[in-house]
C-alpha cells in the first residue's frame, strides 16, 4: 500500500481580512497534527499564500479564496495571479483554470458564503473539486448537499478546516496518496481520498469577529 499523507485544503493566516494567525505558526500547527501539507486560501489574497509556498514548496498550496460578484466564495488553488475581489463566478473560475490552477467550490450549500446553494449546479461544470466536509459549517444536512452536489456531477470530494484561528488548523483533511506538490497530482490523488473531520466549536466566530474588528482599529501603514 503506497504511502498516505493529510491536507487541510481550505484555512486562513493574518492573510486574511478576518484572521489574526500568524502563518509560520499555522504550519507548525499543521505539522504538530499529522498533516503533511497546507493550502492557504485568504480572502481575496494571494501574497501570503505565495511567500509560504516559495519558502516551504512542498508544505504550502498557493490558494486564495474569491468573494465573487454574487456575493459566493470560490477558491483557485496553485494560483500565479491574484484574482480581484467582485470578479463574477464564471470569470473566477475561468481565471483559475487558465492560470493551470484548481477550482475548489468551499461550502457550497453555507448561508451567506455559499449563498445557500443558489450556484451550486451553475457552477458544477467549471469545478474541479467540491468541498463536501467544512468544519465552520455546523449544519451536518449543508454538508451533506455538497457531498450530493459533487456525486450527481461526478466531482472529486474535498475538506478542509475554514481555520481562522491556529486551533482550528487540521479539524479536516483529506487522506489521499503521497504525490507531488503540484495540480495535476493533487486532481489524481483525490480520486482515492477520504474525508475526515470535525464540526468547530460554534464560539469560533467571535475570533473572526474579534480579528475584524482589531484590524479596523489599526492605524493605517
Amino acid at each position: 500500500m503506497s504511502e498516505r499523507i493529510r491536507i487541510d485544503l481550505h484555512l486562513h493566516t493574518a492573510g486574511s481580512w478576518d484572521c489574526l494567525s500568524d502563518p509560520e505558526r499555522v504550519l507548525e500547527r499543521a505539522l504538530g497534527r499529522g498533516l503533511e501539507r497546507i493550502a492557504i486560501t485568504d480572502h481575496n489574497r494571494l501574497s501570503v499564500a505565495r511567500t509560504m509556498s516559495s519558502r516551504y514548496p512542498g508544505r504550502v498550496i498557493a490558494g486564495e479564496e474569491v468573494k465573487t460578484a454574487e456575493g459566493i466564495d470560490v477558491i483557485g488553488l496553485y494560483l500565479e495571479r491574484e484574482i480581484p475581489k467582485g470578479t463574477p463566478a464564471r470569470a473566477t473560475c475561468e481565471s483559475i483554470r487558465a492560470q493551470g490552477g484548481i477550482v475548489y467550490l468551499p461550502h457550497p450549500y453555507a448561508r451567506g458564503k455559499g449563498g445557500d446553494g443558489r450556484l451550486a449546479e451553475t457552477l458544477a461544470p467549471l469545478v474541479d473539486v467540491v468541498e463536501v466536509f467544512n468544519a465552520r459549517v455546523f449544519s451536518r444536512r449543508r454538508n451533506l448537499k455538497g457531498l450530493d452536489l459533487a456525486e450527481r456531477h461526478g466531482l472529486l470530494h474535498g475538506a478542509g478546516s475554514d481555520a481562522h484561528t491556529v486551533r482550528e488548523v487540521g479539524n479536516a483533511w483529506v487522506e489521499l496518496p503521497h504525490h507531488a506538490n503540484e495540480p495535476a497530482a493533487l486532481l489524481d490523488a483525490l480520486r482515492e481520498a477520504t474525508i475526515h473531520g470535525r464540526r468547530a466549536w460554534p464560539l469560533v466566530r467571535l475570533a473572526s469577529n474579534w480579528a475584524k474588528l482589531w484590524k479596523r482599529m489599526q492605524p493605517p501603514p
